[in-house]
This record gives C-alpha cells, structure tokens and sequence, in this order.
C-alpha cells in the first residue's frame, strides 16, 4: 500500500514555506510567547542534562545507506492498534497547549486528524476532554491518575463516555519535579497575576491579545481534565492544583485500571526492562519510553539508549518512544531499533504558535516529506523493513561540527 500523495502547500499560508524543519519553529516561538510561557514548554528540570542527552542519543547513531534499490512505491503509513496512519510519528501530550495559540489543544487535535496522524489529548490541557473528542477527532488520551481507586473508576467512566479508545497513564510523574527555570521566569500553576506577569503580556501584545485575552473572552479557562472534575482556573492568587497522591500509585493501580478500562491501555514513562515486564504481566497493550522530555528525574537515562532491551522484554506490547526526535532520520533510526511508533512534542507546539493548525500541519508534512524522502537513500519500500543493520555507532569525531 503506497501513501496518500503528500499534499502541496498550495492552501496554506504563503509565509509558512521558510520553514524548512521542525526547529525552525522555535525561533518563532521564543519571540512571541511571554518568557514565562515560552519558559515553561521550553524548559526542563535542575540542569537540563536529561533534554540534552535526548538530541545527543540521536547524533551518535549513523544511518547505512543502500542503493540501486527500486523504492519508487515507497510508503510511510503505519499500523498502530489496527489503525492506519499516514506516518509514524504522532503529536505527544503537552499541558497547557491552549496557552502557545488560541485553542492550542483544539488546533493540535484538529491538525492531526487533517493529515491523518496521530494526536494524544493531554490531562493538563486547558479543554475539556469531551470537546477535544468531539471537535478534534482525537481517540487517545493521556491521564495523570493518584493512588485512589475511587477517583481512578470516576476518571476512566469520565474517558470511556467521551468516546476515547485509548487510555494513557503517565507514571514518572510521582512528585512535581524541581524546575529551576520556571522559578526564575515567574512561572506558576495556576498562573499567578503580577506585575511581572502584566509587563510581560504588554511586551508580547500579538500573544496577549491573539491568544489569552481572546480565549478569556470565552470564559476563565480551567485545567479541565486532571480529575473527573473541573480543576481550578488557570489564573488564580490562591487556587492550588488538587493532583491527589500520585506517590502511592502502584503496580496494583495498574491492575486496576486493566481490570476497569476495555479499551487500549498504554503506560507511559518506562525507562527499564523491569518495568516493561511489570507492565506485560499487568495486561497493558503498549509501552510508552519517555524521560519526559527531560522535564522530571535529571540526568534520567535517554529513552533511545534503553530501545532495545525494552523491545526484547515487550513481548506483543506496541513500543512507543519519545524524546528529542527532531528529523526524519531520527524517527528513522528509532523505528529501525525496534520502536513500533514515535512521538513529537515541542515542535509542534511552537508551530501552533507560529501558524495555529495550518503551523501544526505544515510541521507535520515537513516531518513525513523527510521520512519519505530517507527512506528512499535507505533503501526501504515500507516501515516495516527498517531493522538494526540501517543503525551503526560512530565516533564524535566522524562529524566533527554536529
């Protein structure tokens, strides 16, 4: 099966052609948002070695190129659970997506369904799942859940009557992480008005009123989908969030919610093969490596580093990664060492803010054009011939200016 011919950027935005790659994003981004917004997507925690090493993992693999091969035919569609994607690679959760545009997590929803791709809706998002399921199209969602039996059936009814297939757990999220950064830009949850936060919003008057003066028109948006619940409001003196006690979350939760959810169930934040066993002996359908883009345990191991001794242990789990994938050859590289599905997230996020969903799209066709495009030096018809002899590992010195 070919892949639907990738559409040309005839309907799109004249000015969205200088963006070339995922990265050129950022640039846009880092100018218009407030610093503290901007701080938040952008940062990770105390040193920020586990967001560095993520990029790093990827660099010190080589890719063998093969020629004389017919790849005319070449496909990038993807199975995932019985579903068909236009490409591997799928928009990861991000909290507080409505604040990069307005209707942020809408806009990522949307934007995905459009290209046929892949967007998890995420717990921290400022919409209410329901809406996202319903004008996004998006069947994943992605929960924070506490070590509370009650609060978890509440919250998986709350999904399953949304319409939501699949259901993923974060689990490296037992405590609030120590996030130097946001303390020194004045970033808080739920914002906290302040003259620091006033003078900030003057200075970006495109994001002040494009994007939250017009979504407080609507109304004072909440975090909407921590809880079965509606949590507090997003900008608030006094208002604290009520997480529950994730520290007590256990394997035995996880039966739990196996035994109480019918739909797919994919944990998310595994980082060793001990882990993925526990995970396959709880009944999950997927396995979901991630360091949390190197926002929570610094210095935490990269995900790519771990791929294959988890792919060993999976078992028939789905594997699915994250974590510093930026090109088409790095999501090549990931699917090659044995990952049945990768995940992007700032990049995404920093398009929304660049262009809303027409961004979002245009970084989506950028990535599957690159993919696309290597496959052919690779030698490879179809996704599913990528294996380790595409992968070598190669001296720093070999590419002495990355």
């Amino acid at each position: 099966m070919t892949s639907p011919p990738l559409q040309t950027t005839s309907s799109m935005p004249r000015y969205l052609n200088r963006f070339l790659c995922l990265d050129d994003f950022e640039t846009v981004a880092r100018r218009r948002l407030p610093r503290q917004i901007y701080g938040y997507y952008s940062g990770a925690a105390e040193t920020g070695r586990s967001l560095r090493a993520n990029r790093e993992s990827y660099a010190e693999l080589a890719l063998m190129p093969r020629v004389l091969i017919d790849t005319h035919a070449r496909s990038t569609v993807t199975s995932l659970f019985g579903k068909s994607f236009t490409q591997p690679v799928g928009i990861a959760p991000m909290g507080l997506s409505a604040l990069s545009s307005f209707r942020g997590d809408i806009a990522l929803a949307r934007a995905a369904a459009e290209e046929g791709a892949l967007m998890v809706a995420s717990a921290t998002s400022l919409t209410p799942l329901e809406t996202m399921g319903a004008e996004g199209a998006t069947r994943w969602f992605q929960a924070y859940l506490p070590g509370d039996r009650e609060r978890i059936a509440a919250m998986l009814r709350r999904v399953g009557n949304a319409g939501f297939e699949t259901i993923v757990l974060t689990v490296d999220v037992q405590v609030p992480a120590n996030r130097e950064n946001n303390v020194r830009t004045g970033f808080s949850i739920p914002l906290r008005p302040s003259p620091r936060l006033l003078w900030d919003g003057v200075c970006h008057p495109r994001w002040s009123c494009g994007t939250f003066l017009r979504t407080l028109a609507s109304g004072m948006p909440h975090f909407e989908n921590m809880d079965a619940f509606r949590g507090p409001a997003i900008l608030s003196r006094t208002a604290e969030r009520n997480i529950g006690t994730r520290e007590r979350l256990s394997w035995e939760h996880v039966k739990f919610i196996r035994d109480n959810w019918k739909g797919r169930f994919v944990i998310k934040g595994i980082l060793s093969s001990e882990d993925t066993a526990h995970a396959r002996n709880a009944g999950a359908d997927g396995v979901w490596i991630s360091n949390h883009g190197g926002r929570q345990l610094d210095s935490a191991i990269a995900p790519l580093l771990v791929l294959q001794e988890v792919t060993r242990e999976a078992g028939e789990m789905a594997v699915l990664i994250d974590g510093g994938i930026r090109r088409g050859t790095d999501v090549l590289k990931a699917l090659a060492l044995g990952a049945d599905f990768v995940f992007i997230g700032r990049p995404f996020l920093y398009a929304s803010v660049a262009a809303g969903g027409f961004g979002v799209r245009h970084a989506l066709r950028l990535i599957q054009a690159e993919i696309m495009r290597d496959m052919a030096m690779l030698g490879v018809n179809t996704i599913n011939e990528l294996s380790p002899a595409h992968v070598r590992k190669f001296a720093a010195a070999q590419f002495p200016d990355r």
